[in-house]
């Protein structure tokens, strides 16, 4: 399967769990998804995020931009009283220049309020940062699952349930067999607390199996390195722990830029610009579509040097067009404003 139909089965993915999840019950809690996020070490393909209502209505206070984990510091932390921020907030571990920083940007973006007093300066909160994320669902999505691809990903969700950073781990496939299930054969390696579902054409989910709840509050194993398995090696694994702060302050890290990218965040790395791209609908809903090329572009291909970009007129932009900024500009806006319509009180 060509890279292009690999992005393509991602945002359908997207789209399905925005409306559907989670599978086969109906909603309790609103959800936010994302695509494309992770740590360091591991990125997903696709997030969704399960919240509570009040609290997600409350991380609305502090604006649609994430909140990195400097900020976070500040807002988590800051007193209900003007307090110096050298007696509130605890030790960093780094040096305090970089959190008096952090302190004068949170001011900035006004989620903080901030003052200088005899060479001081003091801060004092304008509201408590919530816990707004109940569950982090972690989706890799693998819609051609050949047995090379099922052998690969079975060490990737190994990893994942050894570290435990989400509530659950799924792989997403598209239908391979008839009748719409993934032959035993490819899936007898994925660990047994992966689930596994199906995402047909029409963008409609099927669960295979169902997956076990990973210990998120308990400390978690990063596997650093692992023997291959052969005859002659004799290599040992190597490995480290996670402990539970460290987990719950990446959960807030990856949930603060999943608030604010979501998955239609596409046309940010694509050209929206040029004359051939498009919003198409689909069965599904709404995907970028090439007319040059004749397909869902990837981010690699819709770019500035590909050899079919052709940018909008300048007349597209100004008086022909009623959309101020060009079709390029209304395409984001009108993006925004999907991805807004699932974060109330923005």
């Amino acid at each position: 399967m060509s890279a292009d139909s690999e992005f393509a089965f991602e945002l359908r993915v997207c789209q399905w769990a925005e409306r559907a999840w989670p599978p086969g019950s109906g909603r309790e809690r609103p959800v936010i998804v994302a695509r494309q996020l992770g740590t360091e070490r591991r990125r997903w393909d696709t997030i969704v995020l399960e919240c509570d209502p009040e609290g997600l209505r409350s991380r609305a206070n502090f604006g649609a931009e994430a909140l990195d984990s400097d900020l976070l510091h500040v807002v988590r932390h800051a007193p209900a009283e003007w307090t110096w921020y050298r007696d509130c907030l605890p030790d960093p571990g780094y040096p305090w220049q970089y959190v008096r920083e952090a302190v004068h940007r949170a001011g900035d973006r006004g989620i903080v309020e901030t003052r200088k007093r005899a060479n001081r300066i003091e801060l004092r909160r304008k509201w408590p940062y919530p816990e707004w994320v109940d569950r982090i669902v972690a989706i890799e999505n693998k819609p051609d699952l050949d047995a090379s691809a099922a052998d690969a990903l079975a060490d990737q969700l190994q990893r994942d349930v050894a570290l435990s950073l989400s509530d659950e781990a799924w792989v997403a496939t598209d239908p391979t067999t008839e009748g719409g299930r993934p032959t035993r054969a490819l899936l007898e390696d994925i660990p047994v607390e992966a689930g596994i579902l199906t995402v047909d054409g029409a963008g409609v989910g099927d669960v295979i199996w169902r997956p076990r709840t990973l210990p998120v509050e308990d400390p978690g194993t990063i596997i650093e390195e692992r023997p291959d398995g052969g005859a002659h090696d004799a290599s040992a694994a190597r490995f480290d722990y996670a402990d539970p702060e460290w987990k719950a302050d990446k959960r807030r890290e990856i949930a603060e830029r999943a608030y604010e990218r979501g998955w239609r965040a596409y046309a940010d790395t694509m050209r929206p610009d040029c004359r051939h791209f498009r919003l198409r609908g689909a069965e599904w809903g709404v995907e970028p579509y090439c007319d040059a090329k004749e397909c869902v572009p990837t981010a690699a291909e819709c770019r500035g040097g590909c050899p079919s970009f052709s940018p909008e007129p300048p007349v597209w932009r100004t008086k022909a067009w009623p959309i101020e900024g060009g079709p390029g500009k209304g395409i984001k806006r009108l993006l925004d404003r999907q991805r807004r319509r699932h974060r109330p009180g923005l």
